[in-house]
């Protein structure tokens, strides 16, 4: 992701009563704020529920903070321009891209030390993601337009798949299909892992700028949050818009609780746009929770519904990164 990132607004926000399928609204607000620090750039935030751990990506190190309380567990140093994390549970490992690296940190998550790395023929491997069905690892390869497939057992990189443009953030769908926003231009591409090649291309204006993905797996829908402050559902089945809902500008991330059928996406102008889903193919409008300006990258906790955000008080080009800080929108 290579997007520009920019006090703390706490406060609750009462939803409107609205349910479905037996699950009401809760309201959301901000009822954490913890001094994490550093001067580095950030990109995007992994949950890890088996150790309720949060891994930040943090340009030169990835950070990796208690999700209880807050505090720094530990800094794990040697990355080249972090970007994500993904997790391999059953290996007890965690895979991190490294922009500037072209390669893949392989970490250790019972001592956080990096136990490996592995180079991809791709430029600029961003976004990361573990597919459970075939067992490998898959990496978004920014600057050329590829998607990096990585066997973890024999820690190479097996196939690379061709993209129209540089990718974003992906999702699986359990069943063989990567999806993926296509920033550049603007469009969603579903591939099939399995002959590994794209088999559709889908617009999505009047999005510009696709950055964030997330999944309704059982109603087979796709939220792409978008740079000009839309979000985009799709149906993942014949790439048919269903819905088009405004959100904040600047967004880089968005999760779907499953449970509470909500859609959060996160902006860079400063909130969490809350979305909630009556049905596969209709949208209540989003109620912004105030958060931090540039807090545009977030992680959700499926079992508390804690989502997590981060953002920095002093940022931008040419200036060092200050005041940055963990945030916790917590529903009640």
């Amino acid at each position: 992701m290579k997007k520009a990132c920019w006090m703390l607004f706490a406060a609750a926000v009462v939803l409107p009563p609205l349910a479905t399928a037996g699950t009401a609204r809760p309201a959301y607000a901000v009822t954490q704020h913890y001094a994490l620090g550093g001067a580095g750039k950030w990109d995007y935030l992994s949950f890890d529920p088996a150790a309720h751990r949060l891994f930040i990506a943090r340009d030169d190190s990835v950070m990796v903070v208690d999700a209880g309380d807050g505090k720094l567990v530990a800094e794990i140093g040697g990355m080249r321009h972090a970007h994500g994390v993904a997790f391999i549970p059953r290996l007890h490992r965690a895979y991190v891209s490294n922009g500037d690296g072209n390669d893949i940190s392989v970490v250790d998550l019972a001592t956080l030390k990096v136990v490996g790395s592995i180079p991809v023929s791709g430029r600029d491997p961003d976004a990361i993601i573990y597919d459970a069905a075939s067992g490998d690892v898959l990496a978004m390869d920014g600057d050329s337009n590829e998607v990096s497939v990585i066997d973890p057992k024999s820690a190479r990189e097996i196939a690379t798949i061709a993209l129209a443009s540089n990718p974003e953030f992906p999702v699986i769908d359990g069943s063989g299909r990567l999806y993926v926003n296509l920033e550049g231009s603007s469009q969603l591409a579903q591939i099939d892992l399995h002959d590994r090649k794209v088999v559709h291309v889908w617009p999505l204006g009047p999005c510009k700028g696709p950055t964030g993905l997330a999944m309704d797996e059982a109603a087979h829908r796709l939220f792409s949050v978008c740079a000009n402050g839309w979000m985009i559902v799709t149906n993942a089945d014949d790439g048919k818009q269903v819905a088009r809902l405004p959100i904040g500008r600047s967004p880089d991330a968005v999760v779907y609780d499953a449970a509470w059928h909500n859609v959060i996406a996160s902006s860079g102008e400063g909130s969490l746009g809350v979305i909630h889903q009556i049905d596969a193919d209709h949208y209540a409008p989003a109620v912004k929770v105030p958060t931090m300006p540039s807090a545009r990258t977030l992680a959700l906790d499926p079992a508390s519904h804690e989502v997590f955000t981060v953002g920095a008080a002093t940022y931008g080009r040419g200036k060092t990164v200050a005041g940055f800080s963990l945030l916790v929108a917590k529903p009640h």
